[in-house]
């Protein structure tokens, strides 16, 4: 049988056909275990992080919508789980927005987030985005330790961090990416090595966008030729 070699080309395509902002749509929020939809099977992907570590932009961004995901300049306007389904119809992926954790976070928040990891068959890998000018404070810890327990007790998903706003980063920057990497290993040594993301509002100086939509793919086993 011949082997079909992965081209950046072939990438490109496959990343156009299923990132389009044609078909990137809202399709529910759930602010009950009940109220969770099915989605016929579509594999998904849930996006957690505390509040202000720029979430909405980069749902936008990786969905290449403006104002898909609604955004504030308040803490924790997120207080269910979004679904937008990806792809022609009838969808390739679900991406899920999920509340935020830390300070702004509340407990009924939490028991969704945790009912839905525990029972969602669908979920394919569960992102955490780690603000790079704030830098990693305890809640993160907590939720890091708590994701990779979960995963070393046999969960089905995967994990995989996403440091966000490294352009914002006033000095050293390399030195602090370097140091976000040790903690998040420090604190789940599951976790898949980090994507680095920067400089959201240009499509032509945003950096790491496309490696998120490939590592969605390639979570959801989808092809990348």
């Amino acid at each position: 049988m011949p082997v079909r070699l992965v081209t950046a080309a072939s990438q490109r395509l496959a990343l156009a056909n299923t990132f389009s902002p044609h078909t990137a749509e809202f399709v529910a929020a759930a602010g009950s275990v009940s109220s969770i939809p099915r989605l016929a099977g579509l594999p998904e992907v849930v996006v957690t992080g505390r509040a202000n570590v720029g979430k909405s932009t980069l749902l936008n961004a990786v969905m290449k919508r403006k104002s898909l995901v609604a955004s504030s300049k308040k803490p924790g306007r997120t207080k269910t789980l979004t679904f937008f389904r990806i792809g022609p119809t009838p969808g390739k992926v679900v991406l899920v927005d999920a509340p935020g954790y830390g300070e702004r976070g509340r407990p009924e928040w939490g028991e969704l987030f945790n009912q839905y990891l525990e029972t969602r068959a669908e979920l394919c890998r569960v992102y955490i985005l780690l603000n790079a000018k704030h830098g990693i404070n305890e809640a993160d810890k907590v939720m890091l330790r708590h994701l990779d327990e979960k995963i070393q007790s046999g969960s089905r998903w995967t994990l995989q961090a996403v440091i966000t706003k490294a352009d914002l980063v006033p000095l050293h920057r390399d030195t602090t990416i370097s140091s976000i990497k040790r903690t998040i290993f420090e604190n789940a040594p599951t976790c898949l090595p980090p994507i680095v993301t920067g400089s959201l509002k240009s499509t032509s100086t945003s950096v790491g966008v496309n490696d998120l939509r490939m590592s969605v793919m390639e979570a959801c086993a989808l092809a990348l030729r």
